[in-house]
């Protein structure tokens, strides 16, 4: 692991120099390495095994501001030299950008020792065989499940900072087959769920879906499950995010210190989270990241901003840039958490009357501008406060700020996500089914 380290410092220093060699104002680099290993098994057996290896690497140049960014895996020196001038040439064509540049010295990030993050598991690497035999104890618990016709897919997989395991099953025959998943995915495999409960789980999921119905057209409460609920407070992140702030194409664009989560909700931003994959000291940009209240209760506090969306708006930056080898500097979100309520889902669903409750999301039609919101989407019809059959090829719609100022949370988030959402009740939808 330090040598790794010490061999992308030394990349981007040899880039860095490059690029002052070709003539750049400013420029910065960034190196990434990384090995994987994928394995999938059907039937009892491997079907299929892959493992990947690479070293890519990316440098942005400014100049008269104006910018541009080049990106390869070719490490020579001479690759490298070239990369530089072939940037330099291509950020004297660009269109100039008053707001691109660079963070000031006393921007930057101090405290750089992400090992108190834990964001990489120590133990070494497993074996592809081991990796087989999770995937293989998956199967065989969903397979074991009556009513299980078969497995569409078992997979386990490694990376470097990360273990993934996951299952998919199916039950029924012909054009009354359905299917469902389940699966984990951690930076430490001692936190990873057991295989035989992703197994069991997921071939649980698959029963429930069978035998489905369309559902009656009308205004309905509309329940998101927790597997789905985080794409609503998905939208309201994209909607604060400081590019599209900037260019006055969100929804939320006049929505500052205003009302847009029920009283008591709060949305946190906490990028210092040990073990979770969205947690860093410092964002692409070099600014020390820190915790944050983007809503707090209710209230819209702020937007998500890197360097040159703050100048665009007149603000600072929140130290929420995400960079990529082939892109420049954009806005993200960190590790975010909404406020969870009293209640169980169970009890939402009992509250609830009439309505549905949402398992799975097809397809979007969700407009930036104007938050209109339409989405395919499955799950289970509620009767009476109870589960009655479940539901298929349906249609919900709404608008982003009446759906999300009428939440009502349930308290069964998972809290080692880096989006921890919990089961999210809509007040009233429009549900077009038979």
């Amino acid at each position: 692991m330090a040598d790794e380290t010490s061999l992308l410092i030394d990349l981007t220093e040899q880039m860095l120099a490059a690029a002052r060699q070709a003539g750049a104002e400013a420029a910065d680099a960034i190196a990434v390495s990384g090995s994987a290993i994928g394995i999938d098994v059907r039937k009892g057996r491997l079907e299929h095994a892959e493992r990947s290896e690479a070293t890519d690497i990316g440098l942005r140049v400014l100049l008269d501001r104006r910018q541009a960014i080049v990106s390869g895996s070719d490490l020579r020196a001479e690759t490298l030299s070239t990369m530089a001038e072939r940037a330099v040439a291509m950020a004297k064509a660009a269109p100039e950008d008053a707001y691109c540049g660079l963070a000031e010295p006393e921007q930057l990030a101090k405290d750089t020792d992400h090992t108190v993050l834990e964001l990489n598991d120590p133990t070494a690497e497993p074996e592809a065989t081991l990796l087989q035999q999770d995937a293989l104890a998956a199967e065989d618990a969903a397979q074991s499940v009556q009513g299980i016709t078969q497995i569409e897919a078992a997979s386990a997989g490694y990376g470097r900072s990360w273990r993934s395991l996951s299952c998919v099953s199916i039950a029924g025959t012909g054009t009354e087959m359905e299917r469902d998943y389940d699966g984990d995915s951690r930076i430490f495999q001692s936190d990873l769920r057991r295989r035989e409960d992703i197994g069991t789980s997921a071939a649980m999921r698959t029963l429930a879906r069978l035998g489905p119905r369309k559902p009656a057209t009308g205004r309905f409460p509309v329940l998101f499950d927790e597997r789905v609920s985080s794409s609503l407070v998905g939208h309201l992140l994209a909607a604060v995010n400081g590019a599209s702030i900037a260019r006055g194409s969100s929804w939320l664009r006049d929505g500052l210190n205003t009302q847009v989560l029920p009283a008591g909700l709060s949305i946190i931003e906490d990028p210092h989270r040990a073990r979770v994959g969205g947690s860093r000291l410092f964002d692409g940009e070099g600014l020390a990241t820190g915790r944050r209240a983007i809503v707090d209760q209710g209230v819209l506090t702020g937007w998500t901003l890197d360097l040159a969306s703050a100048r665009r708006l007149g603000l600072q930056s929140t130290a929420n840039a995400a960079r990529g080898i082939s892109a420049p500097p954009s806005p993200s979100s960190w590790n975010i958490e909404l406020s969870s309520g009293p209640q169980t889902c169970d009890a939402l669903i009992k509250d609830m009357g009439t309505g549905l409750l949402v398992t799975s999301l097809i397809g979007s039609t969700i407009n930036p501008t104007t938050g209109d919101y339409s989405r395919g989407a499955s799950g289970l019809w509620i009767e009476n406060g109870a589960i009655s059959h479940p539901v298929s090829e349906c249609t919900i719609a709404g608008n982003l700020r009446d759906m999300l100022r009428s939440l009502t949370p349930a308290n069964d988030a998972r809290g080692y996500l880096s989006r921890v959402v919990p089961s999210l009740l809509v007040e009233g939808m429009t549900i077009a089914g038979a």
